[in-house]
C-alpha cells in the first residue's frame, strides 16, 4: 500500500524550491559580474586619461631643421660655451635633454644610454660627440659634473667616452630656445618644486646642427645608434659595410630601429645585375674581337705565303 503519512517537517525541499534557489544564485552572480565589469571599465577610463600636466608633453619631430648654434651654456666645469663649439661641420652629435633631479625617467634613460654606448666599438669624441643639456634652469655645473662622473661608471671605457660626452647647463631662455628648435615639449610639475614632466628622446644632429633622426626608445640597440650616426654624418663616418647597409635600410619609427628594405634591395640588386651582365657582355665582345683579329691576321699571312 502507498505511504499516505504526511511528510516530516525536516524532509527534503520541493524540486521547484531547489530550482528557484539555483536561478536566484545564477542571477546574482550575473549581476555581480556586470557590476564588476562596469566598475572595471570606469576605473580603466579614469586611469587611462592623460593628466593635465602631461597633455602638452611630447616630441614634435623636426627632421631637417637646424638648431641655433649661437646659444650660450656652461659646461660641467663651469666654463661658458656656445653650442657652435661642438659642431665642426662633419662629426655627428647625439643630443639628450634631461635634468639631474629627475626622480626616475632621466636616470633610467641615461643608464640605458650608457649601456648602449658601451656596446659600440666607437667612442664619444672619436667618431661622434654627445651633448646632454639640462632642461632645468635651477641646476648648475656642479650637478652636471656629478652626473658626468656617475654615468661614466656605467661605461666600459669611461676615460675615453667622457672626453666626448659633455653635460651643459644654462638659463631658461637658452634652454627653451633649444628645446623649441628640436620640438621637445616639457613643462614644470606644479605640485612638485623644480621637477618637470618631459619625454625621453635621443636626437641625432649632423656636423652643422641639422636634425637627422629621433630615437624615442629607452633602450636603443648599439647597432642602431651606429647606423643613425652614419646617417647623420652623410656617410663620412663608418665603414663600407655601414654605408652599404644604410643605403639598403629603412628606419622604423615604431620600433626605433633600422631594417633592410626589400624594395631597395631589389633596386640595388637590379642595378648590380645589369652591371654584372654588362661586364660579362663586354668581356665576351672583347674576346670575340680578339679572335676575329687573330683569324684575320692568320688569313693574311697565309695569303702572303701562298703568293710567295
Amino acid at each position: 500500500m502507498p505511504d499516505t503519512r504526511p511528510a516530516k517537517a525536516g524532509g527534503p525541499p520541493h524540486p521547484f524550491f531547489r530550482l528557484g534557489v539555483v536561478r536566484f544564485g545564477l542571477a546574482t552572480a550575473l549581476v555581480l559580474f556586470w557590476v564588476g565589469a562596469l566598475a572595471s571599465t570606469a576605473t580603466g577610463q579614469r586611469t587611462s586619461r592623460t593628466p593635465d600636466q602631461l597633455e602638452n608633453v611630447g616630441v614634435d619631430q623636426k627632421l631637417g631643421a637646424t638648431i641655433p648654434k649661437d646659444l650660450s651654456f656652461q659646461n660641467e666645469q663651469g666654463e661658458p660655451v656656445r653650442l657652435s663649439q661642438y659642431f665642426d661641420g662633419s662629426t655627428p652629435v647625439m643630443l639628450t635633454l634631461n635634468y639631474h633631479r629627475c626622480p626616475q625617467l632621466c636616470r633610467i634613460q641615461l643608464q640605458k644610454f650608457t649601456k648602449s654606448l658601451s656596446g659600440m666599438s666607437w667612442t664619444a669624441g672619436d667618431k661622434f660627440k654627445v651633448l646632454t643639456v639640462d632642461i632645468s634652469p635651477y641646476e648648475g655645473p656642479k650637478m652636471a659634473r656629478t652626473a658626468q662622473e656617475r654615468y661614466a661608471t656605467f661605461l666600459d671605457r669611461p676615460e675615453e667616452t667622457v672626453d666626448g660626452w659633455h653635460f651643459l647647463t644654462g638659463n631658461r631662455a637658452a634652454i627653451e630656445t633649444l628645446t623649441d628648435s628640436v620640438g621637445f615639449r616639457y613643462q614644470p610639475l606644479p605640485e612638485k618644486e623644480k621637477q618637470f614632466a618631459h619625454p625621453a628622446t635621443i636626437i641625432f644632429l649632423s656636423g652643422d646642427g641639422t636634425i637627422t633622426r629621433y630615437f624615442t626608445t629607452l633602450d636603443p640597440a648599439p647597432g642602431d645608434l651606429r647606423t643613425a650616426l652614419v646617417e647623420a654624418s652623410d656617410g663620412t663616418v663608418g665603414s663600407i659595410v655601414d654605408k652599404a647597409f644604410l643605403a639598403c635600410a629603412r628606419f622604423n619609427p615604431d620600433s626605433n630601429s633600422y631594417s633592410a628594405s626589400a624594395f631597395k634591395l631589389m633596386q640595388y640588386g637590379s642595378v648590380l645585375t645589369v652591371i654584372v651582365m654588362g661586364a660579362a657582355l663586354f668581356v665576351f665582345w672583347r674576346r670575340e674581337n680578339e679572335q676575329l683579329e687573330t683569324a684575320h691576321e692568320e688569313g693574311l699571312h697565309t695569303m702572303v705565303d701562298e703568293q710567295a
